[in-house]
């Protein structure tokens, strides 16, 4: 990819990230809260040092969405009986719910932007998939 490539890619994820981030923020979540909640969602409880390495957070901002999570019930935290300094946490039914209204929300803004391409477009962008999957591997 030469750099011209680049910049052009690098433009539209930054476009497609704002366009995500105002669902998030619609729910009253900032994108770091909405992906956290997400992957609970998804994946059900997790350590907390779990989470910080899934999303690439450092331990102050992972403390200060998890905090900010819980104040909102959208998670609980378990504390670990066996390493105090540890625990798990998980999304609540409403933070479930939260959640798939932000990934429904964000699944149809996608959807609605495909209808505007081209069948040899459509078929490009599935068939890339893969490849952009591959730009930001998540960590297992």
């Amino acid at each position: 990819m030469d750099k011209d490539e680049a910049v052009r890619l690098r433009r539209v994820v930054m476009r497609l990230a704002r366009t995500f981030n105002g669902f998030a923020t619609e729910e009253d979540l900032t994108p770091s809260q909405a992906s956290v909640l997400g992957l609970l969602s998804r994946r059900g409880p997790l350590p907390i040092a779990r989470v910080a390495a899934l999303e690439n957070l450092n331990p102050s901002m992972t403390s200060r969405v998890i905090g900010a999570l819980e104040a909102k019930e959208l998670l609980v935290r378990t504390p670990d009986p066996n390493d105090l300094r540890s625990a798990t946490v998980e999304a609540t039914r409403s933070g479930r719910a939260v959640a798939q209204r932000v990934i429904a929300a964000r699944a149809k803004a996608i959807q609605q932007a495909a209808r505007n391409l081209t069948e040899e477009q459509h078929a490009a962008l599935v068939a890339a998939l893969p490849a952009l999957e591959a730009l930001a591997p998540r960590p297992e």
